[in-house]
């Protein structure tokens, strides 16, 4: 099982590939906000795990291992954003939230939190009335 700090890596890296084509040291440290060094320690690190097929000065691939888990986190994250917006949390929280939830609720609690999503998604009658119902309870406290 991989560990939050390497599917939180593996999720960046999968990001960059997707929008670049490619992922760099460079570009992972400065998207996660931290050193390059720490970037290379970790990417080794996830090389030598088989998560991605590192070559110095080169670049990085995903194997097919780490791209199924960075898909895994990335398809986590996306419900739990859904989630928390149908709950009418402000935007400018949901992000944070989500790091500090996606990597620590069991996979039937996230299997309910989907299930959820997708039927207040498959029932919009049932989100406007509770988007409703958060309004006027507000407006009572």
């Amino acid at each position: 099982m991989p560990t939050p700090s390497v599917e939180d890596y593996l999720e960046r890296i999968y990001e960059l590939i997707q929008e670049k084509g490619y992922a760099r040291v460079i570009d992972i440290a400065s998207s996660l906000g931290i050193q390059s060094s720490s970037v290379t320690k970790m990417i080794q690190k996830l090389s030598e795990q088989e998560f991605l097929v590192y070559e110095k000065y080169r670049g990085l691939t995903l194997t097919p291992k780490g791209e199924s888990i960075a898909q895994s986190v990335k398809s986590r994250h996306r419900k739990l954003e859904e989630f928390l917006r149908i709950l009418g949390v402000a935007e400018g929280i949901i992000q944070k939230d989500i790091e500090g939830l996606e990597h620590y609720l069991s996979p039937e609690t996230l299997q309910c939190i989907r299930d959820f999503v997708e039927f207040v998604q498959a029932h919009p009658d049932w989100q406007t009335r509770f988007k409703k119902y958060r309004q006027t309870e507000k407006n009572s406290r």
